[in-house]
């Protein structure tokens, strides 16, 4: 059996089916032609081999994506909602626990993070995985503990996998090597790197391979099936007895291995899973599972028309939605790839550019490939398996006793389990972590807490206690200051309050 070395081969770059298509053969229209023709230019002064490959493939990957986009604006392909259906019970199974689960089969998995993100809108400069969340711990070190935990509770060998993008590879290349001496696998490849699309002209914003990172963007999760492949990595695990992948975000901390799940997923049969979970009105926005013809697929808000966003939003119709915790059959996503098959809904993201300019991103969701496996399903799993991290709100909550935490894991305190979450709401001044930091001497005891809002100047001592609906708002100018040991329960304060020690 071969065996993983995250060493070898790191830059070789397999190229899909459509890969061995020069780009010359595809044409639709003057757009078609002129954005081939800049790849083209852009590939040719690439002057070394590998990198040139590489570089190669992805332009044409890109290149395929552009023209798909271009073909469907001009047809205006949309769904058909009257064809939109609630999923069926075979297509959505429930959660269970099961008995006897062998864990050996943790031996065919390999778990994978999504770690292309940065840490920039909790004001972070690098990897989001690397702020600390708890007990002075990282979101890479949580994970990397959790699966460390597994190998050596279970005498198996999971490789832990990070697919980066261009704005998170070297950082993350130098943080790792601190987990040389721990019992795991480290595996890392990059996601693509397309270029940003000039709105107005349809060209591309970058002259050269080389051009400032600002004129190239990470095409999104759905581009992991591309990456994988042409990294050379989906064969390497393959070839080295690894069966199923577990795929999630880096910012997701209840997204760990289970069991249960992926033995489901063996009885089933099934080549491709999606986590879901109970949609509440602060998930309305969220993609969900539909039966379309007969086959499951995804639905995202985007793909939604706005006269039926109201329908799409409630409970009533769609009463889950995506967790984007993934589990795939590795030989399936070879065939898939083999066969050329993949069409994922391309999102098209609008941004404006620092010098004020009009770009387009095209953008594919890895759930959206639900749709090419067969015998897809998904698992309406419990709540605490969704527990991302995606501003201080949030990391109040992984910070407070309402978790415990242990071997990288996070559980809800017994003492909460049936409360829920708490609804917190903090305001600008909390939103990047080194502010956060300064405005908490300590976390305060939130485990019976219903809602806390917080705006304004306002800071927190040692030993505080929240309970019920706290609202605090310093109105401008004025500050407050919640004193150490402060007990409150249901309350509202508003305006100034400072106690000064003397």
């Amino acid at each position: 059996m071969a065996t993983l070395d995250p060493k070898q081969d790191q830059a070789s770059a397999r190229q899909r089916g459509h890969s061995a298509v020069d780009f010359k053969s595809a044409t639709t229209g003057i757009a078609a032609k002129t954005m081939r023709n800049e790849l083209n230019r852009m590939v040719a002064n690439v002057q070394d081999p590998a990198k040139k490959k590489i570089f190669e493939a992805e332009m044409q990957s890109f290149f395929i994506l552009f023209n798909r986009f271009l073909t469907e604006r001009a047809k205006g392909e949309k769904l058909d909602w009257e064809k939109i259906n609630p999923p069926k019970p075979e297509q959505v199974r429930p959660y269970k626990e099961l008995d006897g689960v062998d864990p050996s089969i943790l031996d065919k998995l390999a778990v994978l993070k999504l770690n292309g993100g940065l840490g920039t809108t909790m004001g972070c400069v690098g990897p989001k995985s690397i702020i600390e969340v708890r007990e002075g711990m990282t979101f890479l070190d949580l994970s990397v503990r959790q699966i460390e935990h597994l190998n050596e509770k279970y005498n198996v060998n999971v490789p832990f996998i990070l697919m980066n993008s261009f704005n998170t590879d070297e950082d993350t290349a130098r943080i790792i090597q601190k987990y040389q001496n721990h019992n795991i696998n480290i595996l890392t490849f990059n996601q693509s790197r397309y270029p940003r699309v000039d709105k107005e002209s349809l060209l591309p914003c970058p002259q050269e391979s080389e051009s400032e990172k600002t004129n190239w963007y990470p095409p999104g999760h759905g581009d992991i099936f591309d990456a994988l492949t042409n990294s050379g990595l989906l064969d390497k695990l393959i070839a080295a007895g690894k069966e199923y992948i577990f795929i999630s975000n880096v910012d997701n901390l209840g997204a760990v291995v289970d069991l249960n799940i992926m033995q489901t997923m063996i009885d089933a049969q099934a080549e491709y899973v999606m986590e879901v979970t109970d949609k509440t009105k602060a998930d309305v926005k969220g993609g969900t599972i539909i039966d379309y013809d007969g086959k499951a697929r995804l639905l995202e808000v985007a793909q939604v028309p706005k006269d039926h966003l109201d329908e799409f939003c409630s409970t009533r119709k769609f009463k889950i939605f995506n967790t984007n915790n993934i589990w795939a059959n590795l030989k399936s996503i070879k065939r898939v790839m083999d066969e050329d098959a993949l069409s994922l809904e391309i999102i098209v993201n609008n941004k404006v550019t620092d010098k004020g300019q009009a770009v387009i991103q095209l953008e594919t969701a890895i759930g959206a490939a639900i749709k090419h496996f067969d015998s897809a399903i998904g698992i309406n799993v419990p709540r605490s398996r969704f527990l991302p991290v995606k501003s201080c709100s949030d990391l109040l909550l992984i910070k407070s006793k309402l978790y415990n935490l242990e071997h990288g894991v996070l559980t809800m305190d017994k003492s909460r389990e049936f409360g829920g979450t708490p609804v917190v709401k903090l305001g600008d001044e909390f939103k990047k972590v080194a502010n956060f930091e300064k405005r908490f001497k300590s976390i305060p005891n939130i485990t019976e807490l219903d809602h806390l809002t917080v705006s304004g100047d306002v800071s927190f001592g040692k030993g505080v206690r929240l309970a019920g609906t706290c609202i605090i708002v310093a109105t401008e100018g004025n500050k407050i200051v919640i004193p150490d040991g402060t007990n409150l329960e249901n309350k509202l304060i508003t305006g100034n309050l400072s106690i000064i020690d003397h």
